[in-house]
């Protein structure tokens, strides 16, 4: 989706103009930033569209005053659409029912979302970009937050979708050669979101926990804007933050690290229902209940084929060919692991010995355990490997 929107000011400097939503949350706040820092004259609009956590929009104008106050200039207008959608049927508008609890990608969550929600949002914005279009004889982009983690529950924040409308708007609409959409954050996830804007808040001179403290992500906030943590745009905020190693600066009754063990313990949840659904008994067993597939039984222990090992329940490339060898002990054997794998190792007592369980670093899966009987010649290592743990990619299928 492209744009480099501009026209020319009279002292003779480059001016660039977009349009994008603000809601308030750590989303299009990111955007937000995103925009000002690549040089754009930004026009932000909010909606009230009877939505439960409206106290969202109080927390965009004091974004907006902030940024004024930081020497950063941003057009803002709310707009008021309660009336108009009043009709509309979600868990999400206040004469809904009860924002659910729980993970992000769980059914529950399909509850919140608003019918058409995004196609309005994005036709006012498509219109107040053609009005600063014409009024300026200038290209404008139209640019909103939406991002991967969204894509499962929220069909209206998919690529396909702002495509096609796009296609529509310029169809139904004169000058449309000179507006275009732009979703900088389509193939992201929240993590990604504030890794893009850490460098861009600094270059603006902003102060990360600042910025964000003033924005407001939960469904279901308290009356004085606070939120427990337990919805699912909570979890999944919370658990971007910490992957960015980052204290989220939100207000979170009983503190941050509470909010953030009831994320962890639903994001694990929810990984082990998807992954029930997905692995075999064998490899659940291995992977989630720290089990161990009997010796000369894997898929993998005696196989030979240049490619790469993987983790069976994250994809993390964990060993390449060149580092197995025939150890003779009926598993998967390496003396080495991918620099990048980082494959974290914990002290494991039990079975009335000690060992050195390995699993997976960004999944937390057994993998399998590691011993001091290797090659010298590669360090003394072996690496005892579940062939349940792990998925074989080979070097013709890698390269195709």
């Amino acid at each position: 989706m492209a744009v480099i929107a501009a026209d020319t000011q009279m002292d003779g400097s480059r001016l660039k103009h977009a349009v994008m939503a603000l809601s308030g949350g750590m989303d299009s706040a990111s955007l937000l930033v995103h925009l000002l820092d690549e040089g754009y004259e930004v026009t932000c609009l909010s909606f009230d569209y009877g939505q439960q956590h409206v106290l969202e929009l109080d927390c965009a104008e004091e974004l907006v005053s902030y940024l004024h106050k930081m020497g950063q200039s941003v057009v803002h207008q709310k707009i008021d659409l309660s009336s108009a959608m009043s009709l509309f049927q979600s868990d999400l508008l206040q004469k809904g029912g009860d924002v659910p609890e729980g993970h992000y990608e769980e059914d529950s969550m399909k509850s919140t979302v608003v019918p058409n929600r995004n196609a309005v949002f994005a036709s006012l914005l498509y219109g107040t970009a053609l009005s600063i279009s014409a009024k300026r004889d200038t290209d404008a982009m139209v640019a909103l937050g939406v991002h991967s983690g969204d894509h499962a529950i929220y069909p209206d924040c998919r690529p396909e979708f702002y495509d096609a409308l796009g296609q529509a708007f310029a169809l139904g609409n004169w000058g449309s050669e000179r507006i275009a959409f732009h979703l900088p954050y389509v193939r992201l996830d929240k993590a990604g979101i504030l890794l893009d804007a850490e460098p861009r808040l600094t270059r603006l001179g902003l102060h990360f926990d600042e910025f964000y403290r003033r924005t407001l992500t939960t469904y279901d906030p308290t009356p004085d804007g606070m939120s427990y943590g337990k919805t699912g745009s909570d979890i999944e905020r919370i658990l971007a933050f910490h992957a960015v190693g980052r204290e989220d600066p939100f207000a979170y009754i009983g503190g941050w690290q509470a909010a953030l063990r009831h994320a962890q313990s639903q994001d694990k949840k929810q990984r082990s229902n998807d992954l029930q659904n997905r692995l075999t008994a064998i490899q659940f067993h291995v992977t989630q209940e720290s089990g161990t597939e009997r010796a000369f039984t894997g898929e993998f222990w005696d196989t030979d084929e240049a490619g790469d090992y993987l983790c069976i329940c994250c994809d993390k490339l964990l060993f390449e060919s060149q580092m197995k060898f025939g150890s003779g002990c009926g598993w998967p054997s390496f003396h080495s692991e991918v620099p990048t794998a980082r494959i974290h190792r914990i002290i494991d007592q039990s079975h009335g010995m000690q060992r050195t369980e390995v699993r997976c670093s960004t999944c937390d899966a057994h993998l399998g355990h590691v011993f001091d009987d290797g090659p010298r010649a590669h360090g003394g290592e072996r690496y005892c490997i579940n062939s349940a743990s792990m998925t074989f990619v080979s070097k013709g299928e890698r390269e195709s």
